[in-house]
């Protein structure tokens, strides 16, 4: 249809005439109501926004020498964390002389990895970065 009898139309019936497709050949219009097309549009996005989920990274940070109670109060911190779906970065801080015992730092990584088995999986190996050891916990995809 040509655009100025489309558009006389439109105007026939006390719409609007609004482009939906521009990059089609031809491109595409309808006739509708310009102002509720623009409020389903936007209740679209809201509706979508609602179903994103936003994963975030939470920190618990050991030292090669935390002492049991500690690092039970931490793994359980963790452990919470996993279960609400959140990804949780596991930081072993060494200061000076303790650089030469990074095999502690590792041990502990290793058995927070045991305990947190069952519900997350390791997303980033322990690894070294500067003066801390690090390892990256992601909560596993349960079948439904």
């Amino acid at each position: 249809m040509d655009t100025r009898d489309a558009v006389r139309k439109a105007r026939d019936m006390g719409l609007d005439l609004v482009e939906i497709a521009p990059r089609a050949r031809p491109p595409v219009c309808k006739i509708i109501d310009y102002g509720k097309f623009l409020y389903e549009e936007k209740k679209k996005k809201q509706e979508s926004k609602k179903k994103q989920t936003t994963v975030t990274v939470k920190e618990i940070k050991f030292r090669p020498s935390t002492d049991e109670h500690d690092y039970s109060y931490r793994a359980k911190r963790a452990l919470g964390w996993i279960e609400d779906g959140d990804k949780v970065r596991a930081t072993i801080a060494f200061r000076g002389r303790e650089m030469a015992h990074r095999d502690l730092g590792r041990k502990i990584l290793e058995r927070l990895a045991k305990e947190l088995e069952e519900v997350a999986e390791i997303e980033v190996a322990p690894k070294m970065e500067g003066y801390q050891m690090f390892t990256i916990f992601t909560p596993r995809k349960t079948t439904k």
